[in-house]
C-alpha cells in the first residue's frame, strides 16, 4: 500500500514524531509482535518506543493499517463525548409525542402538570438509592422572621416531608390522609413534625412507596374531575390556596426538595421546564400583595414615609415591576399598598430584575434579600419590601 494512503487516513508519518513529541528510534520487532500491539496503540497504551515502531509498521503494511483504522474506530465509539444521563426533558417530550398521536381519554389538568412532571422526576432520583442515599443529612431552609431558619433531617425524612404537606391536598379531595390518625395542627410545618414524632425510628427508604402511591392518586383523582375540581379550597392552617395554585404550590415544593437532596448526595438536577417554571414564578408574584400586606401586620415593613397611598379595591395603585429573566419569564406588576388593588404600569415607582431560578430561590429561602443579584431602579424601600416579602412565602 502506498505510503501516502495510510498517511491520509490519519497516523503519524512513519519515521516522525506526532506534534509535540521527541523523535523515539523504533524497536526491531517481530510482525507477529507488532500485530499483537494494535490493540493497545488503539487504546494510546503503548510505551513511547512502542508507539513508534507500530506507526513505522503501519506505513509498510497495509492489512495492519486497516487493523489498526478499524481499531482506532472501534474505540472512538467507546468514548462518548455526551452524559450517559437522560435529559429530564425526555419523559416530558416522549409523553407530549404519544399523546399528540394518541390524545388521552382521561387528561391530566393543565395546571396539575407540573406536580405530575416534578414527582415523576423526583421518584427517578430516587429509585436507585442505597440506604447510605436515604439515610444522607439534609438541611431543610427557610426564611421567617426576616432570618434564615433550618431544621436537619434525612433524604427519607425530605420524603416524610412531602408525603404530610401533600396530605392536605389530598384530604380536601377526599382520598385518604397520610396523618388522619395523628393528632396536629393543621399546618405544613406541624404535619411534618407529627409525622416525624409518630415514627419509632427515623424515616427509611419504605416511605418512597406511600409518598408516590398518593402523588398518583392526587394526579389521577384531579384528572378524573375534568379539572372542575380547580376551584376547591385547599386549607393550609392560617390560609387557603384554591387546589389549582395548591397544586402547583406542590410542585414547587418537591423541586426544591428534590434539590436539597440532589445536593445531599452530590448529584446535578436540574430546574423544571420552563413553561413549569414560569406558572411558578407566576404563583410566586400573585402572592406577594398578600405578603406584603402580611408583613405590615406583622410590623415587619411600613410604607415609605409611614403613611399608605390606599385606593379602592381594583383602582390602580403605586406598583413595582418585577421583571423576571430567562426562558421561563415574563413581567407583573406587584400592588405595593393593598391585596385589592390593581397593578398600574402609570403608579410604576419601582422596577426589579432577577434571573427565574434565582427569583424561586428566593421565594423557597434558600436565598436572602440581601444576597439576591437584582437589577433594582426607583424607590429602594419598596424594592427591599418586595425582595423581603419573596422570602417570606417559604417555609419548611
Amino acid at each position: 500500500m502506498p505510503r501516502a494512503s495510510v498517511e491520509g487516513g490519519g497516523f503519524p508519518p512513519p519515521g516522525r514524531p506526532g506534534p509535540g513529541e521527541d523523535a523515539v528510534a523504533p524497536l526491531d520487532l517481530p510482525h507477529d509482535v507488532l500485530k499483537s500491539l494494535l490493540g493497545a496503540w488503539a487504546l494510546a497504551a503503548c510505551s513511547a518506543a512502542e508507539t513508534a515502531t507500530v506507526e513505522h509498521h503501519l506505513g509498510d503494511c497495509g492489512g495492519c493499517a486497516d487493523e489498526a483504522r478499524r481499531l482506532r474506530e472501534a474505540v472512538g465509539l467507546l468514548h462518548q463525548p455526551e452524559s450517559l444521563d437522560l435529559d429530564p426533558a425526555l419523559r416530558t417530550r416522549v409523553l407530549r409525542s404519544c399523546l399528540d398521536r394518541r390524545p388521552p381519554r382521561i387528561p391530566v389538568p393543565e395546571w396539575a402538570e407540573p406536580y405530575d412532571a416534578e414527582t415523576a422526576r423526583l421518584d427517578a432520583l430516587l429509585q436507585d438509592f442505597g440506604d447510605a442515599e436515604w439515610h444522607a443529612p439534609v438541611r431543610l431552609r427557610w426564611f421567617e422572621d426576616d432570618a434564615q431558619a433550618g431544621r436537619r433531617t434525612t433524604v427519607a425524612g425530605v420524603i416524610a416531608h412531602l408525603l404530610s404537606v401533600d396530605g392536605l391536598i389530598a384530604a380536601a379531595l377526599g382520598l385518604e390522609d397520610p396523618l388522619a390518625d395523628l393528632t396536629s395542627p393543621p399546618g405544613p410545618a406541624a404535619r411534618t413534625e407529627a409525622f416525624w414524632r409518630s415514627t419509632p425510628s427515623p424515616p427509611t427508604r419504605a416511605v418512597r412507596a406511600p409518598w408516590r402511591e398518593q402523588s398518583h392518586g392526587l394526579v389521577r383523582t384531579v384528572s378524573f374531575t375534568g379539572g372542575s375540581a380547580g376551584g376547591l379550597a385547599v386549607s393550609y392552617g392560617d390560609f387557603e390556596l384554591p387546589l389549582h395554585d395548591a397544586m402547583l404550590e406542590r410542585a414547587f415544593g418537591c423541586w426544591v426538595h428534590a434539590e436539597d437532596i440532589a445536593v445531599a448526595v452530590d448529584y446535578p438536577y436540574r430546574p423544571p421546564s420552563p413553561r413549569h417554571l414560569h406558572k411558578m414564578i407566576d404563583l410566586a408574584a400573585r402572592l406577594l400583595p398578600g405578603a406584603l400586606a402580611e408583613r405590615r401586620r406583622a410590623g415587619l415593613s411600613a410604607p415609605p414615609g409611614g403613611t399608605r397611598h390606599l385606593v379602592p379595591a381594583g383602582a390602580p395603585g403605586r406598583s413595582l415591576r418585577l421583571e423576571i429573566e430567562g426562558a421561563a419569564g415574563g413581567e407583573w406588576l406587584i400592588p405595593l399598598d393593598s391585596p385589592a388593588a390593581a397593578g398600574s404600569a402609570d403608579h410604576e415607582v419601582a422596577h426589579v430584575a432577577l434571573d427565574g431560578v434565582e427569583f424561586c430561590h428566593l421565594a423557597a429561602g434558600h436565598l436572602s434579600p440581601e444576597e439576591a443579584a437584582a437589577g433594582q431602579l426607583g424607590d429602594r424601600e419598596a424594592i427591599r419590601d418586595v425582595l423581603f416579602a419573596t422570602a417570606s412565602l417559604s417555609r419548611m
